[in-house]
């Protein structure tokens, strides 16, 4: 596999095992190339995960190979990488590292981490998220100009409702994510609550090819707004990741004025440090911001009192929560209504 090669980040040494061990065969890319991406793009992916619980999605002998969600930071660890106390929905607890360097990102990668899930948190308010995530989820039949065109109108739909602005990036796969940054200032259920209330507005408003339906057989061919990613403990890929598949895309960052008409499979591990070199990272001044949801907290009242629409499942290894609907699947429910008394 070669011998170990020590990499430079920011002034700090990390030493790399292994880096001829190809993790991507259909491309033929190793773990060195994987770490030298890491390198390559490190002040955008630090940009996306500074400070933030993360949890790692390993593939020690590449895409391959078996894998595994690390949540709990590594025992081996350096001490020079920070951890967070966080708390699941369950109540259990674990400390998760808190990428502080772009070395951190290199560690990682060291051993065998492809993709970064950060918590929408910062490691001195655990309970406070900073992000509204919008995850335009593609369903059968659908792709990603279906996902772009919802992306216009949630665009609009965010604006509309106080004035907020979102950071579009690809999934690495078909779909779309939209971030906005916003105030420490809500609950995970607020959040959460925040982003049914535009995945409504937006199925509203595309009643033909949104839907927020949690159950799969409800949605039909349209884009899933997938308002469950705000729910505590609940990650999504961070901007740069490369994701798990064949050909080794990244989830990339995109200005508007890019999204229409990019093509997911452009952007990966070959080709992302060059456009990084050329545009730095266009989402750079994400954290410049920090928008309100108090209009989107008052349409979900609206929703809620005028409509009578209220919460909506959680995923099904949640504890069931307050004001949660019955976690049943509709045809069951059906089935079970329809079934003779006694039977």
């Amino acid at each position: 596999m070669g011998d170990a090669v020590e990499l430079e980040a920011a002034g700090r040494s990390v030493r790399l095992s292994s880096p001829d061990k190809v993790f991507f065969p259909e491309r033929g890319f190793t773990k060195l190339d994987l770490a030298r991406y890491y390198l390559a793009v490190g002040d955008g992916i630090l940009r996306a995960l500074r400070d933030r619980p993360t949890t790692l999605e390993r593939y020690p002998d590449g895409v391959t190979g078996e894998s595994f969600f690390q949540k709990r930071a590594p025992k081996n660890m350096p001490d020079w990488i920070p951890t967070a106390g966080i708390t699941f929905p369950s109540g259990r607890g674990a400390d998760e590292m808190c990428p502080t360097e772009p070395a951190a990102v290199l560690w990682a990668a060291q051993f065998g981490t492809l993709t970064f899930h950060p918590w929408p948190v910062r490691r001195d308010d655990v309970d406070s998220p900073d992000e509204l995530r919008i995850d335009l989820d593609p369903q059968p039949g659908t792709d990603y100009a279906d996902a772009v065109r919802a992306a216009r109108e949630l665009r609009e739909v965010l604006h509309d409702y106080g004035g907020l602005r979102g950071w579009p990036k690809t999934s690495g796969g078909r779909g779309l994510h939209v971030f906005v940054p916003i105030r420490p200032h809500w609950t995970f259920t607020q959040v959460r609550r925040a982003a049914i209330a535009v995945g409504r507005e937006l199925e509203r408003r595309m009643p033909d090819r949104v839907t927020v339906a949690w159950w799969k057989e409800e949605r039909g061919e349209k884009i899933f707004v997938d308002y469950n990613q705000n729910a505590r403990d609940r990650t999504m890929a961070s901007a740069y990741s490369v994701r798990p598949r064949p050909h080794a895309p990244v989830s990339a960052p995109l200005r508007w004025d890019e999204v229409e008409d990019a093509r997911p499979r452009d952007f990966d591990l070959a080709t992302m440090p060059g456009r990084f070199a050329e545009l730095g990272d266009v989402h750079a001044d994400m954290d410049d911001h920090a928008f309100s949801l108090e209009a989107l907290l008052e349409l979900a009242d609206r929703d809620e009192h005028d409509h009578g629409l209220g919460d909506l499942p959680y995923p099904p290894d949640y504890p069931k929560m307050p004001g949660e609907p019955k976690r049943v699947q509709p045809s069951r429910a059906r089935h079970e209504e329809a079934r003779p008394p006694g039977d």
